[in-house]
């Protein structure tokens, strides 16, 4: 019998690995802007067509390459980081394991030109599917470009698994944001269709992050600075005044490398604590600069998750240094000596440096007691007629009035229950009572039924906004005064996707400018809520169900909003109310159930009542 076991060729291996590096044209993004920021570039311009799926390139003016090292930069496992396995321990730089390139070049057409600082020449290089087509002696700028054509060209599968072009541009900018934040000496630029998106100058982290995020950020950042001997802090945290019902602008940057850590988003969290309104979540862009020796950010194929050697400590000083910079932000106001001078907003002098002292004038002999302030006024007779006549006639209403609301309770009170459902009982009044204003209880033929309220009225909704989706068409209420919000790049790209579903559940919204939205009017079912808390919760619980659940758009919207609305637990619900709550639940398709699937109904039999009280 022969052997069955032999080596996979190269081109095959890449591709393999390249489906741990390169999940989506946002991984190749990352992984060249990572590496144009290695070479030192002190600009870097991204340039993608198709959410990437046709064109990614980037182009820096760092140290280039030399011939021999931009072939061999194509090899698998060739880096100039890492020479025996201490090098490990003491990394500094994005990029470390020499498999960016080779995987990329694995499963796209690739084009290199590079040339170093002060060569007369630099160098082109082709590849397609691993395999070199063209290498030649090239007139180019000092620097590195390279150009991404056609991803997954020869792997039609993964191309298939791709998303529209509207979620593959957000999750690209989600990874220009992580880049270029942490790096505010660099500029960046970032064009998409040829249309310019972002245009970061040099500056420093507080001028970047409104370059991103807009000028009003000027305002509602905290500066968060501390050093210790085991991680140095720093960064910006945001007022609590100005936190949002959505977790987007959350970063964490170790030595300059966005991590994600739900450990230490829980200390910034806490450090929040009693500080934060209802379902709000804390902004912060905090850098922890610590020593290589003591993580290990080997645990990941994309180096975002990291582990520490002393984890409680971080968090410790985490918490601590964020709480202290949020008691002092409004009694110590600090100086950013690195801002522009046109930053600053607030005129130190006048203009013609005389300071003014208000005046206040009063009259010294008014008196408001003195009884011939006004001309006394004699009373007619008809005015007096007419007086009687208009008390008359609202005795007479009043009257009317006591009497429609006594034959109303009579009625009510004669109401017969129609039967909420078969199990209901049928002779019964419609009476429901309240439950710690979290349940409702009534009781059926075979003993007692209870109704989660909450779920109840989720499932109601969820149900009436899957309906207006098929209808497209539902009721608006417009706002007497419109309201603006504005999002990252991130949530205003993810609003444009979904703002046709938007429109059809009754929102009226329309682009104002850069990331912002104007609101003239949102669901008729919502008119006691504030418009742009419920957008932005929206958008939260949409973003949650995406990483949770593989639903469709529409479903994942009805969701959201349902959640959103509906009645929560702790508010105290009238007759009425409920009542009108347990008939559209049993009009429902699915009343039993909430639309995560969670029971919106259980009963209690009255043999099982009676066990309860016998011996």
């Amino acid at each position: 019998m022969s052997d069955i076991i032999h080596l996979l060729p190269d081109s095959v291996a890449n591709q393999i690995a390249a489906g741990e590096v390169v999940q989506r044209p946002a991984s190749a993004v990352k992984e060249l802007m990572e590496n144009a920021l290695d070479a030192g570039g002190g600009n870097i311009k991204l340039i993608v067509k198709d959410a990437g799926k046709t064109l990614i390139q980037v182009i820096d003016n760092g140290c280039g390459m030399s011939a021999t090292d931009a072939r061999m930069s194509f090899e698998r496992h060739a880096t100039s980081k890492i020479r025996k396995a201490d090098d490990l321990f003491a990394i500094r730089t994005m990029g470390f394991r020499g498999e960016a390139l080779a995987s990329i070049a694995a499963i796209a057409q690739v084009e290199l030109k590079t040339k170093r600082i002060g060569d007369d020449v630099g160098v082109m290089i082709e590849i397609e599917g691993s395999e070199v087509k063209r290498q030649e002696a090239s007139s180019c700028a000092e620097g590195t470009s390279i150009a991404i054509k056609n991803l997954f060209y020869n792997v039609p599968a993964r191309r298939n698994f791709l998303k529209t072009d509207a979620v593959e541009l957000r999750h690209i900018m989600d990874e220009f944001q992580r880049v270029a934040i942490p790096n505010p000496q660099v500029g960046f630029s970032f064009f998409h269709n040829n249309t310019e998106l972002f245009n970061l100058t040099a500056g420093n982290l507080k001028q970047r992050l409104m370059a991103l995020f807009g000028n009003s950020y000027n305002t509602r950042l905290v500066p968060v600075e501390e050093e210790t001997g085991i991680v140095n802090i720093k960064g910006y945290v945001i007022k609590p005044d100005f936190a949002k019902k959505t977790r987007g602008e959350q970063f964490f940057f170790l030595n300059k490398r966005f991590i994600k850590s739900s450990y230490l988003h829980h200390a910034v969290q806490s450090a929040f604590e009693q500080l934060l309104p209802k379902d709000s979540y804390a902004s912060y862009f905090l850098t922890l600069d610590v020593d290589p020796k003591s993580i290990d950010i080997n645990i990941h194929p994309t180096k975002t998750e990291v582990k520490f050697e002393d984890e409680k400590a971080i968090y410790a000083f985490l918490r601590s240094t964020v709480k202290k910079s949020l008691g002092q932000f409004n009694i110590a106001p600090s100086l950013d000596f690195d801002q522009e001078a046109h930053l600053y907003n607030m005129p130190l002098k006048p203009v013609d440096g005389i300071y003014k002292v208000p005046t206040i004038k009063v009259d010294p002999n008014f008196n408001p007691f003195v009884t011939g302030a006004l001309p006394e006024r004699n009373t007619s007779e008809r005015e007096l007629s007419n007086r009687a006549n208009w008390e008359k006639m609202y005795s007479r209403h009043a009257d009317n009035q006591l009497e429609i609301e006594i034959k109303k309770e009579e009625n009510n009170q004669q109401t017969i229950d129609a039967d909420w459902d078969n199990e209901l009982h049928e002779s019964s009044l419609k009476t429901a009572y309240q439950l710690h204003n979290k349940y409702i209880l009534t009781h059926i033929k075979t003993g007692l039924m209870v109704i989660d309220q909450q779920g109840a009225h989720e499932r109601i909704l969820y149900e009436r906004i899957l309906e207006a989706f098929e209808k497209h068409k539902s009721a608006t209420q417009q706002e007497l005064f419109p309201k603006t919000i504005e999002l990252n790049a991130s949530d205003f790209a993810l609003v444009k996707e979904l703002q046709p579903e938007i429109h059809a559940m009754g929102f009226d919204i329309s682009e104002f400018g850069k990331n912002t939205f104007v609101i003239h009017g949102i669901p008729a079912d919502t008119v006691n809520m504030d418009s742009v808390a419920l957008l932005e919760g929206l958008l939260e619980n949409y973003k949650q169900n995406l990483q949770e659940l593989k639903s469709d758009k529409r479903e994942n919207l009805a969701r959201s909003m349902a959640r959103n609305m509906s009645i929560k637990s702790g508010r105290t619900l009238t007759q009425e109310e409920m009542n009108n709550l347990i008939d559209e639940l049993f009009a429902c398709s699915m009343p039993y159930s909430t639309p995560s699937g969670k029971p919106t109904i259980t009963t209690f039999s009255s043999e099982d009542l009676d066990k309860r009280f016998k011996k």
